[in-house]
């Protein structure tokens, strides 16, 4: 009972948390908006309140931060939930949402989208649909393979990402210096500063219906944890549970990666930062999970707008915030 107190007292942090950065990030910006302002504003959408703000306030809130500050939420939590999943159906602490390729494939439809100017919508489309066909790759390819699925996947993930990834050096090579080559260069870093209403539309649902059926498979991914044999012995179909977190975790990535570039470390370090607050159980992990990558964005993003007078890449800002503490979990688990 004690145990369990503690457990949904922590709970309650991580929820407050993500409340007050997901609120807190309204306030924030070039144009700041006071917290009772930003009330008035966001009630007088469902309240008859009479308006003494001015109508700049509602076209920055509604237009600019509201699309930014819920694709952040919604791809930082995205890409807790699918590290988090993959680091439980390969057994493996140091697997992250890009390991079947995905990011890979999504980076090299984006530079390939602006290497042809086919338009920003056309660039988002084209980076998801290339992430699905990366993994789409590799599960077929890791088919073939006969004496470790599991390993068959991480491997042919590994080759997969590798030529794709070349492909984008290769684009980077041959592209204009002058437009192409900067904007592929910058996407790559991963930002949210372009997001717009569009973008949360396009991808905020897909990365939406990618985390639901993870959250629902919990439990089996606590058995396969444990293996494929104890995964039988429970009755559950761990081909089928393995192969539809697959999918789940690459419509999230995919969808995440074709808005905001790639942004790392999210789905390697948060699940592991879960863990430490609510423990192991993915019952109660993988929701803690979601909710830290949403505040860690959020965070982070927050970060990238006020540092300097020109945003800061988020891949820049999450390294350096990610690389450090996993090295400091590296070297607890070693002095354990």
């Amino acid at each position: 009972m004690a145990y369990a107190n503690h457990i949904r007292a922590r709970y309650i942090v991580v929820i407050v948390l993500f409340f007050i950065c997901f609120f807190g990030s309204f306030l924030l910006g070039k144009y700041p908006i006071d917290p009772v302002t930003l009330a008035k504003v966001l009630l007088s959408r469902v309240l008859d309140i009479p308006q003494d703000w001015p109508n700049q306030t509602e076209t920055v809130l509604f237009h600019v931060r509201m699309p930014r500050v819920a694709m952040g939420a919604i791809i930082g939590g995205g890409l807790a939930c699918a590290g988090a999943a993959y680091q439980g159906i390969f057994q493996n602490a140091m697997v992250s949402p890009d390991l079947l390729g995905a990011s890979n494939g999504a980076a090299f439809g984006a530079a390939l989208g602006l290497f042809l100017s086919v338009g920003y919508r056309g660039v988002s489309v084209s980076a998801f649909v290339f992430g699905l066909l990366a993994v789409s790759i590799v599960f077929l390819i890791s088919q073939k393979v006969k004496f470790n699925i599991t390993l068959g996947l991480i491997l042919t993930g590994i080759m997969v990402g590798s030529v794709f990834s070349a492909g984008v050096s290769y684009l980077k090579l041959v592209a204009d210096p002058t437009n192409a080559l900067p904007a592929i260069t910058y996407w790559l870093m991963g930002s949210l500063a372009s997001i717009r209403i569009e973008d949360a539309l396009f991808a905020g649902p897909v990365i939406l219906a990618g985390i639901l059926p993870i959250m629902l498979w919990r439990w089996q991914i606590n058995v396969l944890t444990m293996g494929d044999d104890e995964a039988r012995t429970l009755g559950v179909n761990a081909k089928a549970v393995r192969a539809g977190i697959i999918v789940c975790a690459t419509l999230i990535t995919a969808a995440a990666v074709s808005v905001s570039g790639l942004i790392g470390w999210v789905g390697l370090v948060i699940p592991h930062f879960a863990r430490m607050v609510v423990g192991d159980d993915y019952r109660v992990m993988l929701p803690a999970a979601v909710l830290l990558g949403s505040s860690f964005m959020l965070i982070v993003d927050n970060f990238a707008r006020m540092l300097t007078t020109s945003e800061v890449p988020l891949g820049i800002l999450t390294a350096f915030v990610g690389a450090p503490f996993f090295l400091y979990l590296i070297l607890k688990e070693e002095g354990e």
